[in-house]
């Protein structure tokens, strides 16, 4: 089970550090990935961006280092709710496909909650 998380861990570590990295960094990239980024302030995106960056980093280095692991789960946590919360805005907004994004997401996150708590 262990390694199951990390695996899982990983998974979502990648996912939410591209998706980030394009929010907070590749705001024109984002623009044209995403029809919703055209809709809400630059800032907004980037500050979803850099919560997803630093709770990607958050999911992987605590426990990896070993240094505060409970940050782990907290962090995953975190992430869960960035992910519901989108995933609410994208259903007022009628973006099915963003939602299915969303909720395997939640999921990762949430079993490396779970799974580190």
């Amino acid at each position: 089970m262990h390694i199951a998380i990390w695996i899982i861990q990983g998974l979502a570590a990648l996912g939410f550090i591209y998706s980030g990295w394009l929010k907070a960094f590749q705001y024109e990239k984002a623009k044209a990935s995403w029809g919703w980024v055209k809709e809400v302030p630059k800032g907004f995106v980037f500050f979803i961006g850099l919560a997803e960056l630093l709770g990607a980093i958050g999911v992987l280095v605590p426990q990896a280092l070993n240094i505060m692991p409970m940050l782990t789960p907290l962090a995953a946590a975190g992430l869960a709710a960035v992910v519901l919360f989108g995933a609410i805005f994208h259903i007022a907004r009628k973006e099915y496909r963003e939602i299915l994004v969303n909720l395997i997401f939640f999921t990762l996150a949430l079993i490396v909650a779970i799974g580190r708590f």
